[in-house]
């Protein structure tokens, strides 16, 4: 238990402690930072987390994952440790108020890193969170996942969107979040009962921080300055034929994230229509574009969601940032055991998330 990893490491009991989960996005990647809609759902598995404020500027960080012990200050810039994430949030806390100096922190984890389930948005928002709560704050949780974005942006230095904070701030297991990225409206939206909406890791560990993903924001950057506005997500056929003086590269970069947030804006509706057919064939048609349109998955990846749907899913397609990780699939429950134990044994270096 947290409580007893705090006091067993720093010798008192934690000011406070919680549990935050981890997220799969179930459609519309790479859309949350180019105004487009996503739907991803929280995850039974997550990060807790037990919190002391100091009263000087240490920052002691103990975790169940990594065998050193970190010793940080509030002053402290990103170093690439992987504590880097609390230290963010931990200044962050105190430019807003919630308390002043640096923290004893305990985590322990169930999420995998480099899964692309978000753990580390998990770490930020969960700091976040018990930092309001210690000062007793006003700030909701939609505000919570904007702050926690802005660590990962101007203190890691990720350009990341708001679908990862939003998603774990908000939902809760067995609800997709239906987020107009643009606005930050959001439904929540119930997934069906007779179905799992299963996460495998394909083996393939990536870093986000690695280039690749900024690489890709920055080309969605140059699309935006042709159009002349930042929404490329939302733009008309007419508007898309427009771009065709771009690189083909650039084209099909905002191909990918018009046709996604159209996709994930029906797989809506398939929800709340319980068309789970349809939503599988877009949940392929999604890989496709990530693909092919957008470049960011790898062999591996292919082979696991093209087995992953011939072996019985509706649907499948890889999730998260790309270049490794995890797929999500869609399948029954009655299928889910014979389907699950085919695909590992067809794939051994996977293995089951959740």
């Amino acid at each position: 238990m947290i409580t007893d990893s705090f006091e067993t490491v720093f010798g008192s009991k934690p000011k406070i402690h919680g549990f935050t989960p981890g997220r799969v996005n179930l459609i519309g990647e790479h859309t949350d930072y180019n105004g487009g809609m996503v739907l991803p759902t929280a995850l039974e598995l997550g990060v807790s987390l037990a919190l002391s404020p100091r009263h000087d500027n240490k920052i002691r960080i103990w975790s169940d994952k990594f065998d050193d012990f970190a010793e940080r200050t509030t002053s402290d810039k990103v170093t690439d440790h992987w504590s880097d994430y609390i230290v963010g949030a931990i200044i962050l806390a105190n430019e807003q108020g919630y308390f002043e100096g640096g923290a004893d922190i305990a985590v322990e984890t169930t999420l995998p890193f480099g899964a692309g389930i978000s753990s580390s948005a998990a770490v930020t928002v969960g700091i976040l969170k018990l930092a309001r709560d210690i000062s007793r704050a006003d700030t909701s949780d939609k505000d919570i996942a904007v702050l926690a974005r802005r660590v990962e942006n101007e203190f890691i230095g990720m350009p990341c969107g708001i679908m990862d904070q939003m998603a774990i701030a908000i939902a809760s297991p067995g609800q997709a979040l239906a987020l107009n990225t643009e606005t930050l409206d959001f439904d929540l939206v119930d997934l069906p009962h007779n179905y799992h909406m299963a996460v495998i890791h394909s083996g393939q560990f990536r870093q986000l921080n690695e280039g690749r993903y900024k690489e890709r924001k920055e080309e969605c950057d140059a699309v935006k300055v042709e159009l002349g506005h930042e929404n490329i997500c939302q733009i008309s056929d007419a508007e898309f034929a427009e771009l065709e003086g771009l690189s083909d590269v650039l084209q099909r970069r905002a191909r990918h994230c018009l046709t996604e947030h159209r996709r994930t804006i029906e797989a809506v509706t398939c929800l709340l229509k319980h068309d789970i057919n349809r939503l599988g064939e877009l949940m392929n048609e999604s890989h496709v574009s990530m693909r092919d349109d957008f470049e960011i998955s790898v062999p591996k990846v292919d082979t696991l969601v093209e087995d992953a749907v011939k072996f019985g899913a509706v649907g499948a397609r890889q999730t998260g940032g790309g270049f490794g990780g995890c797929i999500v699939a869609c399948i029954a429950n009655d299928k889910l055991e014979t389907w699950k134990t085919r695909l590992l044994e067809a794939h051994p270096d996977a293995f089951w998330v959740a």
